[in-house]
């Protein structure tokens, strides 16, 4: 048996009946501080230094996803108990 329910319901409507928070004014204010910054040239701001630790810690979880597949394809385990 197969049972199906739709929900017809915007975004915002599902977010107030799960509870979750508004966070919209909040994402705004700090987007429009960033661009500040960025068009104003403030010494020390890197808007790249804000991606680098989501770039760095993406880049580990795929090379321990290749390993992982590597070992499995090649037998290879790390079974200490050998």
């Amino acid at each position: 048996m197969k049972i199906n329910v739709t929900f017809d319901m915007t975004p915002d409507e599902f977010r107030r009946v799960m509870g979750l928070p508004d966070v919209q004014q909040f994402q705004q204010e700090l987007f429009s501080q960033m661009m500040s910054k960025m068009q104003a040239g403030e010494e020390g701001y890197d808007p790249m230094s804000l991606y680098q630790p989501m770039m760095k810690e993406g880049m580990n979880a795929m090379a321990q996803f290749q390993n992982m597949m590597i070992n499995i394809m090649s037998g290879n385990t790390n079974d200490s108990s050998k």
